[in-house]
This record gives structure tokens, sequence and C-alpha cells, in this order.
């Protein structure tokens, strides 16, 4: 499947189950979160903007879509917040379509408007590549099944990795139970890559 493609089957609502490992303290910590996601398609008004703001063509992108999310995690304090929402856009490479700039306006690792590489690696996956004024982010997406989506990112701060996270996202189908989602999952096929 191309980008385009992969945001397309990404629609819908999600169930997300995380752990962070916070490499600098040796510690790990669970979260929860509730994600939505929207496609959208490359005349979208929100796409548009978003190209605008970061000085791009519009015409150049192929769609994005729109993700909000609320979430809590096991660390958070009385009155953190864990809400947001953000929008992608696509703009492909000319001679590599699987490759190309992802425009977010907020980003993963710092809240700021950004502007990020991705590309579809041989396996399906999606790698999403980031760099900020003082970090970098690179966050890989697969789906070992139609309705289980997994995720993993490293977030790299001045010289050394601080956080390495690892989700599984169940897609919240109205006609099954939890029960029957989770039936469909491969336990061999949800083992982080790295050993966690």
């Amino acid at each position: 499947m191309d980008v385009m493609e992969f945001f397309q089957h990404s629609a819908g609502r999600w169930r997300s189950k995380r752990t962070t490992h916070h490499l600098a303290f040796r510690r790990s910590e669970m979260g929860e979160s509730e994600i939505e996601v929207k496609a959208l398609a490359a005349e979208d008004p929100e796409i548009i903007a978003l190209c605008e703001s970061h000085q791009v063509d519009p015409s150049l992108a192929v769609g994005g879509c729109c993700v909000t999310w609320a979430a809590s995690m096991g660390w958070d304090q009385e009155g953190e917040n864990h809400e947001g929402k953000t929008v992608f856009a696509l703009v492909p490479d000319a001679d590599k379509p699987h490759s190309g700039q992802l425009l977010r306006d907020r980003g993963y690792a710092e809240i700021v408007s950004v502007a990020g590489h991705y590309h579809m690696d041989d396996d399906g996956g999606l790698v999403l590549v980031t760099e900020y004024d003082i970090m970098s982010s690179v966050e890989r997406f697969w789906f070992p099944s139609p309705n289980v989506r997994v995720r993993s990112s490293t977030v790299k701060r001045m010289g050394g990795f601080s956080t390495a996270t690892f989700c599984t996202e169940t897609r919240v189908l109205p006609e099954e139970t939890g029960d029957k989602v989770a039936e469909q999952i491969d336990p061999q096929l949800l083992v982080s890559p790295l050993g966690w």
C-alpha cells in the first residue's frame, strides 16, 4: 500500500495501550489513549492551509489526515492534560512516491508546527523522521492485522535516546466487543522490536 492508503486504512477510532521507557531513569510508564483518525483528501481546506503555512504548494500534496486523542499516563500529576489534535499533509518526492515530506501543525516531540520526512519500508510500515530544534524523533507504524496497528517511537535529545515507546492500537468496531478484537491478535507479532 502507498502512504495515502496507509492513512485511509488508519481511519477510524482506536484504543491504544502504551509503554514508554524513560531510558535516563531506567523506568517505564504505562498509558492508554483513545484516538480518532480521519483521512483528508488533497482538496481539504485543512490540508491546503497546512501546506500554505509551510510555504509548500498545496497542489503537490496527495492528502493527509486529522488525528485527535485523549490519553492518560501512569505518572500523570493532577490536572495534567494529554488531549490534542493535529493535521498531517503528505507531499511525495517527485522521483520516489513512497517517500516525501510530512507536514504537521503539531509535532510528536514538541508542540510546534514541523516538517518531517516519511517513507514506506519494505515490510509495509510507515516510518516518520522528524528533526526539531533540540531533539529528533523516529516513529514506525505497521498493521499486523487489519484491525491492529502497532507503533514504536524513539525521541533523542542532546546526543542520547531519552525515551522509547511501544504502542498496540486496536480498532474500535461498533459490532464487536474488545474481546473479539483481541482474539484476532497474534501475540508473536506484538513483541517489541527493542526486546522489551
